[in-house]
């Protein structure tokens, strides 16, 4: 089973894809939301499938896919956290998680279009595996307690400005990472359960159909559910938030590639979950 969100940006349906059906979720619920995912609502919808309560969504090829989550409270991001991305970024392993902030409003669909901010001219990608959590955490005692916490997964696209992330920093990432549309999520939410082994999963992109990053979540310094305690321990995780858990290597930063531009495309996807396209527009 896979969650989406389809229609125009603010009036999205919620919906389950099935058996390659995709049926109207309204009956269980308005939105796919941190209240829904915490008072059990993924086990609703598959009791609601289970008893035949569900009809398909009329037309639903043709409706803009939303972001799977309605309205996060936070999207917190973990900095250089696998191994080849921190070394082609010039610096040491972290000892402990990079934390660092993304606005709410950053949230988009995952073929929205991505804006570049007045003045930009090193715009990256990244692909990220994304948490979204369904439990409140708070001072779990250890990691093996985080994965409870964890209502599904889905694909992020953590867009940066490099010049406003370090030249203009002030000291902290945020600046770089919060622009307009800097955040592209889905297509789907995929049920924690569902996943065998979220540290074995394979992430890539690709920028105007050329290779850019092709790596594994078994490469990341510290795992979800370590990042899941860590954060724990120093805020509240509340149901529907984001965590970014880092990027692999293969993005601009590196040198190795040329910053986007005006019409580029960013292709990203995380096998088993599908995958989301951008074009970059002024």
């Amino acid at each position: 089973m896979r969650i989406a969100r389809l229609g125009d940006p603010g009036a999205e349906t919620p919906a389950a894809i099935a058996d390659d059906i995709t049926y109207d979720l309204s009956p269980v619920t308005a939105d796919i939301d941190g209240s829904f995912l915490a008072g059990g609502g993924i086990p609703r919808i598959r009791t609601a499938l289970a008893e035949g309560r569900l009809r398909p969504l009329p037309d639903a090829e043709r409706l803009r896919v939303g972001p799977p989550v309605a309205k996060p409270g936070a999207v917190l991001c973990i900095g250089q956290n696998y191994a080849a991305h921190a070394a082609e970024s010039g610096d040491a392993p972290p000892k402990l998680p990079v934390l660092f902030f993304k606005h709410p409003n950053t949230v988009v669909g995952p073929y929205d279009d991505v804006r570049l901010p007045p003045g930009a001219e090193k715009v990256d990608w990244e692909v990220e595996l994304a948490v979204v959590i369904g439990k409140t955490a708070r001072y779990l005692t250890s990691p093996a307690d985080a994965l409870d916490h964890v209502a599904g997964y889905t694909i992020s696209n953590d867009v940066s400005e490099r010049a406003y992330q370090i030249e203009q920093s002030g000291g902290q990432w945020s600046k770089g990472k919060g622009c307009e549309t800097f955040n592209p999520l889905g297509p789907y939410l995929v049920p924690a359960d569902e996943v065998a082994d979220v540290q074995a999963l394979r992430l890539w992109s690709t920028v105007n159909g050329e290779p850019r990053q092709d790596s594994n979540t078994d490469d990341m310094i510290f795992s979800v559910a370590h990042v899941i305690w860590h954060l724990s321990q120093y805020l509240v995780l509340d149901p529907g938030d984001i965590i970014n858990t880092g990027t692999p290597q293969g993005v601009a930063l590196s040198g190795r590639f040329p910053y986007l531009v005006e019409g580029d495309s960013m292709r990203i996807g995380i096998d088993g979950f599908g995958w989301q396209q951008q074009t970059l527009v002024n």
